[in-house]
């Protein structure tokens, strides 16, 4: 992961703070050239005024916005070396795919014929030469969405914003243009920040993680730690583990709310605990033979299909998440209401510093 720069250096320095009646966006975000960030959090968090705050389309409220040095405060949209690839991709309908793309460098002062010749460029890169006299409206989601991102990048922006740039593509779609989409990124020497709250496009796409809650950051870091050691209830969803926070004294967690938990590893003082849904293991009779260290009574609240597998929400002694095949969902005979044992091995958890 490249460094972060100093303030008044390359790449972006900001501290974004915008301020409404019902909401207060606060954070501070830097990244070094060629450094793919990613705003995390889910809806109403303040991903978007973030974004919109960069774009120059909500004016800050306090702070600062510098560019390689530069202070962006106050500077009109259409005059910062900025790039935006749209949710929608806002595509002009009446334009071909080449005239959508010359559209920037022909704003900034190229000719026409300069103008197409750039866009000509970049629809190259874009393997997309064949659809330049295509209109929008003829072009299928990625294709499309490569247009938008061509269309950003023709100007040759020091910040590329992407705001929730493979939303609007089904799931087959969206594998193919998720790598492509990495590798132009890979290829991209500024700064570009991507909104989204799909963790796959996030850990996939993006170098560092922010995540964003009620407007403010509350974790940030590389994909790998951020699912690795989960901050919030929010964060640890999203990546698909059980969470908890409690005070440790050896290998015992004892929980603010709830039971204790025996980990694998020895601290002292205040932690959290995590662990995977398909670590638990599901009994419909308490188990004869198994530790009564990590062994709960609980209640099963919902089951859900997730992937290939049966997710069982589950309350009572310790409310989690526990993953299970269709065979065994069916052999325990789950249903919500049902009662049943969870068991969870230390060696499974994992427990660091809060």
């Amino acid at each position: 992961m490249t460094t972060p720069p100093p303030s008044g250096g390359p790449g972006l320095d900001a501290h974004l703070v915008v301020t409404r009646a019902a909401f207060r966006l606060d954070i501070a975000l830097t990244a070094a050239p060629g450094e793919v960030v990613a705003l995390l959090g889910p809806n109403g968090a303040g991903k978007t005024t973030a974004l919109r705050a960069l774009a120059g389309l909500t004016p800050l409220s306090a702070g600062h916005l510098r560019l390689d040095g530069d202070r962006l405060d106050g500077t009109p949209p259409e005059s910062r070396p900025v790039g935006v690839v749209f949710q929608d991709y806002l595509l002009f309908p009446h334009l071909t795919a080449l005239d959508n793309v010359a559209f920037g460098p022909r704003c900034r002062g190229a000719t026409k014929a300069e103008s197409r010749a750039v866009a000509a460029v970049w629809l190259d890169r874009m393997a997309l030469t064949a659809h330049a006299g295509v209109k929008p409206r003829r072009l299928s989601g990625g294709q499309a969405q490569r247009v938008a991102l061509a269309r950003a990048l023709a100007t040759r922006p020091r910040l590329l914003l992407l705001d929730e740039p493979l939303a609007a593509l089904d799931a087959r779609t969206r594998l193919d243009v998720r790598s492509q989409l990495r590798r132009h990124l890979a290829e991209f020497e500024a700064v570009a920040v991507l909104v989204t709250h799909d963790p796959l496009d996030a850990m996939v796409l993006a170098d560092r993680l922010i995540v964003i809650e009620h407007g403010g950051i509350v974790q940030q870091g590389t994909p790998a730690d951020i699912a690795r050691h989960p901050r919030t209830d929010y964060i640890a969803h999203l990546v698909g583990l059980n969470l908890y926070r409690g005070r440790a004294g050896g290998h015992t967690v004892k929980l603010e709310t709830g039971p204790a938990i025996t980990v694998a590893e020895e601290l002292t003082g205040d932690v959290f605990v995590a662990f995977p849904p398909s670590a638990v293991t599901l009994f419909r009779d308490r188990p004869t033979g198994v530790s009564a260290r990590n062994l709960w009574r609980c209640e099963v609240a919902g089951l859900e299909t997730h992937g290939d597998r049966i997710r069982a929400d589950l309350t009572g002694e310790l409310s989690l998440a526990a993953d299970l095949t269709t065979v065994g969902a069916a052999e325990l005979d789950l249903r919500p209401g049902a009662t049943v044992w969870a068991t969870v091995k230390a060696t499974q958890t994992h427990a660091y510093p809060a």
